[in-house]
């Protein structure tokens, strides 16, 4: 029986092979990887900074498994197949020059491919040694002891909602293909606030990594000290701060959760809030609050589409209110869609004008302005026939946009979000709003619908509010909550 060599000093073999030290943390890492195979942890995720050697030490690693048992399987997955090819050559090389796995290389040539390999090994199996497979390909039908995803979440794979949940669909495949107790390492940075490697619940959803054991290791330490001073020194660091951006160095060098795009809106500048409104009246004045901040104008806009469900663009709803320190609260906004099987009682105008009026109703709104850009021109007039149905008294204001949208938005939201004058309800910050924050780029395509609606509610003239309550105006019930001194009619016993 041979004697085995443990992962770390068939590190340090490879090393003093290619005249190189070994750096610290390549010592932690084939240690943690050493003692997870040992222990029998089979879940595993490895993130460390960009340039930092992983992926030469997971390649050592896939190697240092064949060494111990020539008969594994070994699956690659990358963002894409040239990388997974990348990862399968590195293993190659190792086998040809190791001391410890020369006897393994083939004699055949075509067992020795660029994209897959059989060592050689005592049992007849069907599936190679090593395989490459990028993230999209079919992946039916393989077997594998080990699946290493190497760099699956990069910019092309997780830019958008539909590509994060294409990926994660992918990788899900992954248990068809391993077999009982094998292992899973999952080794790269995170490319998005949104990541597959959070240990947060993001939009919605469990972390998809749950219970896996994780290894994380960013550039600086606790102490802000670079964990390899040898190849990145302070200068250096600084000089890659300075270049890449504050998002891309934070997610790739410091492994933060982060939109590795410069986005322009951070919606973690918003102040978040749980309070619903309070509409009281006393003296007969009404008054509307919010945390106990008297309210005194409010804002609404509506960004019309026919709100086709699951395509186009979002026919969406927001409402912002004032309060009398200038703060602005995001207290509402809806994502509205017709109903195609109630098209035979009302058309799609029609259903979305009618949810307007109930928002309107909702939220004590006393004007809505409406874009009349596109298909927005032919609804002022229905909105305002579906108010007088439901004696709602709301004014109607149409407003054509002729500035660029994103001149717009980046107009509206620079300032308020710089002062962190914007406070947002918990029931927005749980729709995809923030996602469209993280995600939006000037002039770069993406989905910006209730960018463009709030953007509107905070560029609206405030619409200053009666100050007396009117329950009844012109036979239209209406609660109105500007609060304030008004003209009040007193009645006496004086004959004058």
């Amino acid at each position: 029986m041979k004697n085995i060599v443990v992962f770390p000093e068939f590190v340090m073999l490879w090393d003093q092979l290619q005249g190189l030290s070994m750096p610290k943390h390549h010592l932690q890492i084939a240690r943690w990887l050493d003692d997870a195979w040992k222990t029998g942890r089979r879940e595993l995720l490895l993130m460390a900074f960009r340039n930092s050697g992983k992926s030469t030490l997971v390649g050592l690693f896939c190697a240092w498994l064949l060494y111990l048992d020539a008969d594994r399987r070994i699956m690659v997955m990358a963002a894409d197949f040239a990388l997974a090819k990348k990862m399968v050559r590195n293993v190659k090389r190792i086998i040809e020059r190791h001391p410890l796995t020369k006897a393994l290389k083939p004699k055949r040539k075509e067992q020795w491919a660029s994209d897959q390999f059989t060592v050689n090994r005592p049992s007849e199996l069907r599936d190679p040694s090593m395989l490459a497979k990028g993230i999209g390909a079919n992946i039916t039908g393989s077997r594998a002891d080990v699946v290493i995803c190497d760099d699956v979440e990069v910019p092309n794979t997780c830019d958008s909602p539909p590509k994060r949940l294409d990926l994660r669909a992918r990788l899900q495949e992954i248990d068809y293909v391993l077999v009982p107790g094998g292992l899973q390492l999952y080794v790269g940075t995170p490319h998005t606030f949104y990541t597959i490697y959070g240990e947060k619940k993001q939009e919605g959803d469990e972390p998809f990594l749950l219970g896996f054991e994780r290894f994380e290791l960013p550039l600086l330490d606790q102490n802000g000290r670079s964990q390899w001073p040898a190849r990145f020194p302070d200068a250096n660091i600084e000089a890659i701060r300075r270049r890449t951006g504050k998002n891309k160095f934070e997610s790739q060098m410091m492994l933060r959760p982060v939109n590795i795009s410069e986005s322009r809106l951070d919606p973690d500048m918003m102040r978040l809030y749980e309070e619903d409104l309070d509409y009281s009246e006393q003296n007969q004045l009404a008054f509307l609050s919010l945390q106990g901040r008297k309210l005194i104008s409010a804002s609404c806009w509506w960004d019309p589409s026919f709100g086709s469900p699951q395509k186009g663009d979002a026919s969406v709803i927001a409402a912002v209110y004032s309060d009398d320190q200038g703060g602005y609260w995001l207290h509402a906004l809806r994502y509205m869609t017709h109903d195609p099987k109630k098209l035979q009682e009302a058309d799609e105008a029609t259903q979305l004008c009618r949810q307007v009026v109930d928002f309107v109703r909702t939220f004590y709104l006393p004007s809505v302005c409406l874009e009349t850009n596109g298909v927005g021109k032919f609804l002022p007039g229905l909105l305002r026939r579906e108010l007088e149905k439901q004696s709602v008294s709301c004014a109607v204001i149409e407003k054509h946009a002729r500035i660029n949208k994103a001149e717009r938005i980046l107009a509206a939201f620079d300032v308020v979000l710089a002062s962190r004058a914007l406070h947002v309800h918990q029931s927005v910050w749980r729709s995809s709003f923030p996602t469209e924050m993280r995600e939006w780029v000037p002039n770069v395509s993406a989905r910006d619908d209730a960018l463009d609606a709030v953007a509107g509610c905070l560029q609206a003239e405030p619409v200053r509010l009666p100050r007396t309550p009117v329950h009844n105006l012109d036979g239209k019930d209406m609660k109105v909550w500007g609060g304030g001194a008004g003209n009040h009619l007193a009645h006496t016993d004086f004959d004058l």
